[in-house]
């Protein structure tokens, strides 16, 4: 994060060559604003001296914020000080206090910032907005933050009350700023996002890049390192590109951090070396201790702890010598830590406790200490003091978690804590205590979610609520299957109406690799069970095997309740061996079912696991079991009935008008809409087609008093923002044309405004300009439901972002989050070419009364066993995800 000082000034002068230097400065030119400002100074100083000061306080204010501390303070003290002229005096002694903050030169700061305020006291100069933003400067490098945010505010009231957007811009970014060095993250970017609105205004680039390292900062606290990474990488290249050498190195820092939570320990260090000599050559000691700090981190994960040591200790003297006493928490915790790597517990112990305990803590640092304590005692083998430690964490973390306001950040931020999760899982099952494991472990999924859906109350309590987890698999009629990835051990449980079992798997790197491999190989044109793929096999065997026990009679309903990359992964297509017994009794099943020659079996003998069980995923135990409890019985009532069909109703939405050449229209869309329609009693449909498929038109339509939504259009996953995934329909107002077609008429659908995608966002090209055809999950989310089945047959409809704590995040989780109790969606991009076929069999198999998840099964096993869509290319990207 990054603090800035205006400087601006208004000098009164109508010398053409000043204003250009200062508007090349104000644009971020500041290598041309300097030199443009020396060759003025160099013409004027022996004839016109008051426009050579003013062309050399322009000259050291490039200067300082190119990161050049030292020019800067030779430039100002060149010549004596103009006294008598307050309106050249109080913008030297406030550029002189600025550097010397940078450099750490406290004294000579505070004593040219009291001159500079007895002369505002004196005169009402304009020079005066930027002096009181230069005492919070002042008193944000020495740990004050309260009167650094007075002083930020009385800047930003002074700008706007003398219309000087220049001081109103970096006032807000140093508000910001003070946010973000007091944990509140949400606030850091409101405030940061209101500078770059007028920074953008003014087009002052250098602002904004440093507001945009700002956001990223936030953003990578808030736990969502993937968007924080870009917005750093922007920033670092932009500061290069204008000169700007002091936020270069910040900027370099910060990536560091991600390479470095990302184990890519050689780009970690490059980075950080590299940001601790651009900042070492300008003198920059508030940057320069960032960057030992991040050092001594980095050498404690190589297991280096001498570097360590040497890094803390110099970060430590940096923050002793400014008084900050902030500062000198954070080596503080590494020392600790490198003392618990030596074994020196009892210095390990005393340090945690002086950071936990310290006033000034921020909650961040306070629940890293807990946990290193937590860890400490665990080495100890003193189970008790260990446990209540990692409680101890969990419980500072989820307090801060109930401060965050955004539902995207709430999303993100339990990525914080995923660590200490894991270490705790970890830790209960070597103490035996599996069942306690597996609640802890539910308690930190899907908690966006539940608590969208009033399944746990935010902060109601200090731990998770009891759960039942064997009620849970009698109520759903099934086996769960839970899954931890974890960095040193990997879990299963398997759960049924009558037992819990607890199964050790890989961790979760060797996991995650043989995932990202099958994903590609299931993309590809040859079919994996011809090819007998080896990390089909191999995930069957790690993920499965060890509870196949459990599932019972062939077509058993089986729950997946997914972690990490297996989020990614449709374990229908995991190859499964085929016994000989087992062979025989498919190729009689086949021959019966379909009157097709008997296919020749493959080699090795494998088959798809869905042909053995009936999968449906879920995104925690807690939401799994929160599901009507007719449900089931209702389901049982319908397929004994299967020619009678209960009272539906049907939204279908689709065939929408192309939206662009990125977009191009559905070419078998129409057919599918039509297949669908005839599965549902006309009175009881309505239909938004071509022009009438509008967002806005959906909103107006009522969803919530539909059983069944269906979608045919593309559709897009945003893994950067998740709840700016959209389905893509038509743009409102494009066309008078379409159909419209419901029970009752439905005319003048009134507009709904779309959602605004956040500054600073990765986004869409649309984005900015008409994205009235797209659908957000913000959006979605919004409008409750009470749908049986939602059906988006897109592309991407259930591809989007797995966060650590939430699962897989898009537009299937927008539809549950808004009460959906099921959502068929596509984990990757379908064909059309095969896609009306199958929704028309998966509609088929509901009209015989078959539940949505077997009712999918047969459908994609009428493909299976086809000639033409055998491969999962066709069959395998659509998933049903279970609701509450």
């Amino acid at each position: 994060m990054v603090s800035l000082v205006s400087c601006r000034g208004r000098y009164g002068s109508r010398d053409a060559s000043l204003e250009h230097a200062n508007l090349a400065f104000v644009h971020g030119e500041l290598k041309q604003s300097q030199d443009e400002a020396d060759r003025g100074y160099q013409k004027f100083r022996g004839s016109t001296p008051e426009l050579a000061w003013k062309f050399r306080i322009l000259e050291a204010k490039a200067a300082l914020w190119r990161g050049l501390f030292e020019d800067s303070l030779k430039l100002l003290r060149s010549e004596p000080l103009p006294f008598g002229q307050p309106d050249l005096a109080i913008p030297i002694l406030t550029l002189v206090g600025a550097a010397s903050v940078n450099t750490h030169n406290f004294s000579d700061a505070k004593r040219a910032l009291d001159d500079a305020a007895r002369l505002c006291a004196m005169y009402a100069a304009i020079s005066c907005g930027d002096l009181l933003q230069t005492r919070g400067l002042l008193a944000s490098e020495q740990g004050d933050s309260d009167s650094a945010e007075t002083f930020y505010a009385l800047s930003l009231s002074f700008a706007r009350a003398h219309g000087d957007l220049f001081l109103e811009s970096t006032s807000l970014l140093n508000l910001g700023t003070e946010s973000l060095a007091q944990g509140r993250f949400d606030q850091a970017i409101d405030r940061s996002e209101a500078a770059y609105r007028v920074a953008t205004a003014l087009e002052a680039r250098v602002t904004e890049l440093v507001i945009q390292g700002n956001i990223g900062w936030a953003r990578y606290k808030l736990g969502d390192a993937d968007k924080a990474l870009g917005l750093f990488l922007d920033a670092e290249k932009n500061a290069r590109e204008l000169g700007d050498v002091v936020d270069q190195g910040i900027w370099l820092t910060n990536a560091g951090y991600v390479h470095l939570d990302d184990r890519n320990l050689s780009l970690a260090e490059q980075s950080f070396r590299r940001a601790l000599e651009i900042e070492e050559a300008v003198n920059s000691q508030e940057n320069i201790y960032n960057a030992l700090r991040a050092l001594a981190r980095l050498s404690l994960q190589t297991g280096d702890g001498a570097k360590a040591n040497e890094y803390s200790e110099q970060a430590l003297a940096i923050a002793r010598k400014s008084g900050n006493r902030l500062d000198e928490l954070y080596p503080l915790l590494v020392m600790g830590q490198v003392s618990a790597l030596r074994g020196d517990n009892k210095t390990a112990e005393s340090t945690f406790r002086e950071v936990e305990r310290d006033k000034l803590c921020p909650v961040f640092l306070k629940w890293e200490a807990e946990h290193s304590l937590a860890h400490l005692y665990e080495d100890e083998k003193h189970s008790d003091a260990a446990d209540r430690e990692y409680r101890a964490a969990l419980a500072t973390f989820e307090a801060a978690r109930d401060n965050v306001r955004h539902e995207d950040f709430q999303l993100s931020f339990l990525t914080n804590a995923a660590r200490i999760y894991d270490d705790y899982i970890h830790f209960l099952v070597t103490q035996g205590k599996t069942d306690e494991a597996l609640r802890w472990a539910d308690y930190s999924r899907a908690r966006t979610l539940a608590e969208g859906l009033g399944l746990l109350t935010k902060g109601a309590s200090p731990g998770p609520p009891p759960l039942n987890p064997r009620q849970i698999a009698r109520q759903g009629n099934g086996t769960v299957l839970f899954y931890w990835l974890g960095e040193k051990q990997s879990y299963l449980w398997a759960i049924t109406a009558r037992k819990t079992s607890l199964f050790t798997l890989p961790p979760s790197s060797e996991i995650d690799a043989a995932v990202s491999r099958y994903r590609r190989a299931l993309g590809g044109l040859q079919d994996v069970l011809d090819a007998g793929d080896p990390d089909g096999q191999a995930l069957y065997r790690m993920l499965v095997a060890p509870a196949q026990a459990m599932f019972g009679a062939a077509g058993a309903k089986v729950f997946v309740i997914p972690d990490g990359s297996l989020n990614n992964l449709n374990f229908e297509t995991l190859l499964v061996p085929t016994t000989e017994a087992a062979e025989a009794k498919m190729s009689a099943r086949r021959l019966s079912e379909i009157k097709l020659p008997e296919a020749k079996p493959s080699k090795p003998k494998l088959h798809y696991w869905i042909e053995d069980v009936t999968i449906a995923n879920a995104s925690s135990l807690r939401v799994l079991g929160a599901r009507p409890a007719d449900l089931n019985t209702r389901r049982s009532a319908e397929r004994s009935t299967p020619k009678t069909k209960r009272d539906r109703s049907l939204l279908l939405v689709g065939n929408s008008i192309a939206a662009g050449d990125r977009f191009p229209e559905l070419p078998k869309a129409a057919l599918q809409m039509e297949n669908v329609a005839r599965h549902f009693p006309a009175d009881r449909q309505q239909i938004l087609s071509r022009g009438a498929a509008t967002p806005s038109a959906y909103l107006a339509s009522n969803p919530e008093k539909f059983s069944y939504l269906h979608f045919v259009a593309h559709g897009t996953a945003s893994r950067l923002s998740p709840l700016d995934s959209a389905i893509i329909l038509s743009k409102t107002g494009l066309s008078k044309t379409g159909l419209a077609k419901t029970s009752a008429a439905t005319t003048g659908v009134p507009q709904t405004p779309t959602s605004q995608t956040p500054l600073l966002e990765t986004s869409s090209p649309e984005n900015g300009a008409d994205d009235s055809f797209k659908l957000y999950a913000r959006d979605i989310i919004r409008h409750p439901l009470h749908a049986d089945l939602v059906t988006i047959s897109a592309c991407h409809g259930a591809d989007g972002r797995a966060y650590s704590g939430e699962g897989l995040v898009g537009l299937s989780w927008a539809f549950i989050r808004a009460g959906a109790h099921n959502v068929v969606a596509a984990l990757w991009e379908v064909t059309d070419v095969s896609t009306p076929q199958l929704m028309d069999q998966f509609y088929d198999e509901m009209d015989k009364g078959a539940p949505p998840a077997a009712a999918l099964r047969a459908a994609k096993l009428q493909m299976l066993r086809s000639t033409g869509f055998r491969n999962p290319y066709y069959w395998a990207p659509f998933q049903l995800y279970a609701g509450s």
